[in-house]
């Protein structure tokens, strides 16, 4: 990730730095898995199909730029910061499916506080990837805890995959739960049950 600024003076701005996407060589590769699946991609409903699909994951791979906003926190708030059900849509690397749900993102604030979107903000910049669950629900909780300074952080994510609902074992409505803990909300059991209890997850 890119990073400019300094925390203490003007916000953060953030940008995902990944290899660049070749929209004409996805397009290419689109027509030809239609060819290998038994499809003609020169047909009427397929003509525009490779290049919707490479646009379509161009765009699930692409999160969008930000900036870390952050304030001093003056009135020496120290109880936890939660932000719950936000959204969460991401592509498993294995199978190239989608796995969506949401996650649940709180902190326990040092010198400083976050503006709430960000938590958003921060859950995207990871989701936007090829991932599996358990890497995105740590990298989440690692960035916040490297980049806020705070006394705690935690991450829970409740996630349905289409890998396991629309093949396979065909589980549908089954979700994985992940969860990554930092500081307090780690190592003391009362502020870890808090946290859990505000998720409607128990410890």
């Amino acid at each position: 990730m890119a990073i400019s600024a300094d925390l203490e003076s003007v916000p953060l701005h953030i940008v995902a730095r990944r290899e660049q996407i070749d929209l004409p060589a996805a397009e290419r590769a689109v027509a030809d898995l239609l060819v290998a699946l038994g499809r003609d991609p020169e047909s009427a409903h397929l003509a525009d199909t490779p290049r919707r699909v490479a646009n379509a994951y161009a765009e699930m791979l692409t999160p969008r730029e930000f900036e870390l906003t952050t304030f001093p926190n003056d009135e020496g708030y120290d109880e936890l910061v939660l932000a719950k059900d936000i959204p969460v849509q991401s592509l498993c690397e294995h199978h190239l499916l989608p796995f969506t749900g949401v996650a649940h993102v709180g902190y326990l604030p040092g010198d400083r506080i976050l503006g709430l979107s960000k938590l958003a903000r921060v859950v995207e910049l990871f989701a936007r990837d090829f991932q599996v669950q358990e890497r995105l629900t740590k990298q989440v909780a690692d960035w916040l805890q490297d980049h806020l300074d705070p006394k705690g952080v935690g991450v829970v994510i409740e996630a349905e995959h289409q890998c396991m609902s629309l093949r396979g074992v065909r589980a549908i409505g089954s979700r994985t739960v992940t969860s990554s803990l930092h500081g307090i909300l780690r190592e003391n059991p009362s502020s870890r049950q808090e946290f859990f209890a505000l998720t409607g997850l128990t410890p």
